[in-house]
C-alpha cells in the first residue's frame, strides 16, 4: 500500500512531459513566418525637430516717463494704433503747476537782467566822469578805482543774472516736456496686444519705465524662435524649408523659411541649444504671439526616389553576424558593407530559421543588384526572400533617411520584396527587428504605411 502511494506522483508526471514534449516537438517544427515590404517611390524628408515660441517681428513695449494718475485711456487689447495716435494721457494738473511756477521763475529772471543791465549803464557814466575828473587832478585816484571796480562788478552781474535766465529756461522746457509726457502715443503702425492699466490707477516712474502697453508691429509678419538642439545645429542654414505645427490648429500645416541662426548657446539643465530663427507668413492672422510651435526643419531631401522601409534595415536573421571589418551601416542599423557576395565569416555551421542550414555555410546573398540608383550611399545590407521564402541578403546603398522610410541609391529594384521581421505564431523570434509601424515617425512628411503582408 505504501509502495503505490509512493508510486501515484511518478505517474502523474508522464502525461505532463509527454505534453511538453509534444508541443516543444511541434514548435521546433513550425516555419518562421517572415512579414515583409515593398520598394516603391516616393519622397524621403529628413528633418532636425525643435520647439519655439511664435512672437512678432517687432514689438514694442509703451511705458511712460513720469508718473502720474491714468486719466484717460484710448487703445485696448487688440487695438489697431497707427504711428503717433494717442493711447492713454496721465493727469496733467500738477505738471501744469509746475510750469508755470517755472515761467514765473523765467520772467523775475528776465526782470533781475534788465536791472543789472541798467545797473551797469549808471556805472558805466559814474566810471567815465571819475576818469575825467582823475585827468584833470580833480579826483583822488582812489575814488577812481572805486568807480572801476563798481562798473566791472556791474557786468559781472548782468551775466550772473544772463545765466539765471538761462536756468529758467531750461526749467520752463523741462515742465513743458513733462506736460508732453502725460500724453503717451505709439511709435510704430501696429496691434496692441496688451494693456497693463486702467483709468484711475497711479504710475510710477522711477528707475524704470513702467509698462502701459505692448504694440506688435506687424502680425502678418510673424517668426518663430525655434530653440535647435546642439547635435543638430550643424545642419541648419539659412534659407531652408520649414514646417510647424501649433496646438490651436493641430489639423493644419504652416509653413516658414529659416532666416537666421544665432551664435550664442542658450544652456537649460546642462542642454545646450541655439535660437533659430523662422521667418512666418501670417497674411490669414490665425497665428499669435506666444504658441508653441512643433518646429521640422527641412535638411535633405529626395522626390519621387526608390525607397526602402527602415525596418527592414534593423532586421537580422537568427545566426547571421556581421562580416569581419564590416563598412558603413544606415542610421541606427547594424550591417556589413557591401562585400561583393561574400558572406558573414564563422556562419557555417549555424542554423537559418526553420532548421535548415546555410548552403555552403553562408547567406546567399542576391545577385540582381540592378536596380536603377541616384549614385554612391551609405552601404548597407538587407535581406529579401529568396524562392523558398528563406532570407537572402543583398547588398545596397542607401541616402535619406526619415526615420520610416530610406531612400536606397542602388542594390534593388522598384517593387522588390524586403524582409522587414519575424513573427512566430504565438510569440515573437528573439532578436528580430521592430515590426513596422510599432513605432510611428514623428516627421510630418512621412505617409503612413500599409500593413506587412505575411510571408
Amino acid at each position: 500500500m505504501a509502495t503505490a502511494r509512493r508510486r501515484l506522483p511518478w505517474l502523474l508526471l508522464i502525461p505532463v512531459l509527454f505534453a511538453g514534449g509534444f508541443f516543444l516537438i511541434r514548435g521546433r517544427g513550425e516555419a518562421t513566418q517572415f512579414t515583409t515590404g515593398t520598394i516603391d517611390r516616393g519622397d524621403v524628408v529628413e528633418v532636425v525637430g525643435a520647439t519655439g515660441i511664435l512672437e512678432a517681428v517687432t514689438t514694442v513695449q509703451l511705458g511712460s516717463q513720469v508718473s502720474g494718475t491714468i486719466q484717460s485711456l484710448h487703445a485696448d487689447f487688440n487695438s489697431a494704433v497707427k504711428k503717433g495716435q494717442v493711447v492713454a494721457r496721465l493727469d496733467p494738473s500738477i505738471f501744469d503747476a509746475r510750469l508755470g511756477q517755472a515761467q514765473a521763475n523765467l520772467l523775475a529772471a528776465k526782470a533781475n537782467v534788465e536791472r543789472a543791465r541798467s545797473t551797469v549803464e549808471d556805472m558805466r557814466q559814474k566810471y567815465a566822469r571819475a576818469k575825467e575828473l582823475a585827468a584833470q587832478k580833480l579826483l583822488p585816484t582812489t575814488e577812481l578805482e572805486t568807480a572801476k571796480a563798481n562798473f566791472d562788478g556791474a557786468v559781472a552781474q548782468v551775466k550772473a543774472n544772463e545765466a539765471a535766465e538761462s536756468q529758467s529756461q531750461a526749467s520752463v522746457n523741462q515742465a513743458k516736456l513733462d506736460l508732453s509726457h502725460t500724453i503717451i502715443d505709439t511709435p510704430i503702425d501696429g496691434v496692441v496686444i496688451s494693456r497693463n492699466v486702467d483709468v484711475g490707477q497711479t504710475v510710477a516712474a522711477s528707475f524704470q519705465a513702467p509698462v502701459l502697453f505692448v504694440i506688435a508691429n506687424d502680425l502678418a509678419r510673424m517668426r518663430v524662435n525655434a530653440a535647435v538642439d546642439e547635435a543638430d545645429v550643424g545642419r541648419v542654414r539659412e534659407g531652408q524649408e520649414v514646417v510647424f505645427h501649433v496646438d490651436a490648429f493641430p489639423e493644419r500645416e504652416f509653413k516658414g523659411t529659416v532666416e537666421q541662426v544665432r551664435l550664442n548657446p542658450t544652456t537649460v539643465s546642462n542642454v545646450v541649444s541655439y535660437n533659430t530663427i523662422v521667418a512666418v507668413d501670417n497674411r490669414d492672422l490665425l497665428l499669435r504671439p506666444g504658441m508653441t510651435a512643433t518646429v521640422s526643419i527641412v535638411v535633405r531631401k529626395a522626390e519621387n526616389a526608390l525607397r526602402l522601409p527602415a525596418a527592414a534595415l534593423r532586421f537580422r536573421p537568427e545566426g547571421y553576424q556581421r562580416p569581419t571589418g564590416g563598412g558603413a551601416t544606415a542610421s541606427g542599423a547594424a550591417g556589413p558593407a557591401a562585400s561583393g557576395g561574400q558572406g558573414a565569416p564563422g556562419a557555417a555551421g549555424m542554423r537559418r530559421p526553420g532548421g535548415q542550414r546555410p548552403q555552403g555555410g553562408q547567406w546567399a546573398r542576391s545577385s540582381d543588384g540592378s536596380g536603377g540608383g541616384r549614385g554612391p550611399g551609405r552601404p548597407t545590407t538587407v535581406f529579401v526572400p529568396d524562392e523558398k521564402g528563406q532570407p537572402k541578403a543583398a547588398d545596397v546603398r542607401i541616402g535619406v533617411s526619415d526615420g520610416q522610410f530610406v531612400e536606397l541609391r542602388e542594390g534593388l529594384d522598384e517593387g522588390a520584396p524586403v524582409i522587414t521581421g519575424t513573427e512566430i505564431p504565438g510569440a515573437r523570434a528573439a532578436g528580430a527587428g521592430p515590426r513596422p509601424g510599432s513605432s510611428p515617425s514623428t516627421n510630418p512628411f512621412s505617409p503612413q504605411r500599409p500593413q506587412p503582408r505575411q510571408r
